[in-house]
This record gives C-alpha cells, sequence and structure tokens, in this order.
C-alpha cells in the first residue's frame, strides 16, 4: 500500500520557521520526483517546490525561492520542506506529492501525481 504521511505543520508567527516532513511507503522513492505543493484556502493548487534523486536538483517557485529549502533523504524515504521567513500567505494545507517524470509546477490538481499524501495545516498569523 502505498502511503505519503507528511507531518510538522502547525500554527506560527510571521517571520519564523517551521520544518515539514514527508515519510514515503509502498513505492520505489528513489525512483520519484518529489514535490511539496500547497492549497491556501479557497484558491487552487500551488506548487511549491520539487527536488529530483540522484543529483538532488531542486527547483522552487518564485514565491518561496529565498525561504525555502526542499530535500530529501533516499535512505529513509523522507522528503523534507525547511520554511524559513513565514508570511502570512504561506498559510495553506501543505502536501507532499510523487511523479515518476516530473515535478508537476503545471499540475492543478493531486490526483495528477502518481501519489500524494493527506496534508498538513500551516497557519502563519501576522
Amino acid at each position: 500500500e502505498v502511503q505519503l504521511v507528511e507531518s510538522g505543520g502547525g500554527l506560527v508567527q510571521s517571520g519564523s520557521s517551521m520544518n515539514l516532513s514527508c515519510v514515503a511507503s509502498g513505492f520505489d522513492f528513489v525512483d520519484y520526483v518529489m514535490t511539496w505543493v500547497r492549497q491556501p484556502p479557497g484558491k487552487e493548487l500551488d506548487w511549491v517546490a520539487s527536488v529530483y534523486s540522484y543529483y538532488g536538483n531542486s527547483y522552487y517557485s518564485d514565491s518561496v525561492q529565498g525561504r525555502f529549502a526542499v530535500s530529501r533523504d533516499d535512505s529513509k524515504n523522507t522528503l523534507y520542506l525547511e520554511m524559513n521567513n513565514l508570511r502570512p500567505e504561506d498559510t495553506a494545507v501543505y502536501y507532499c506529492a510523487a511523479d515518476t517524470t516530473t515535478g508537476g509546477h503545471y499540475y492543478t490538481r493531486l490526483d495528477e501525481y502518481d501519489y500524494w499524501g493527506q496534508g498538513t495545516q500551516v497557519t502563519v498569523s501576522s
């Protein structure tokens, strides 16, 4: 059974930091591009960052570039997102997602990915 389980969300103040984790099981983690996406309340899915295995190339949306850092530990089947200098507009449900070929920055729905988690709420107060 494929599972992606996110953790680390919560409520923080603007300017704070927060770390998210996503533990994967049931598929060959190393063969997948791993991605963080988010969905703000009442808004569409928003691609945040992707990281490829092997060389670890990572890519970020303009809105988080320089503030967030995505990484993966293929030995632990775990994806991470380090979020710094959080802003109220970062408030969203954060999901990790897996795809064999792409980070899916153009995807608009979670089910366009091969696998996705149940999400974790991140709330940033002003």
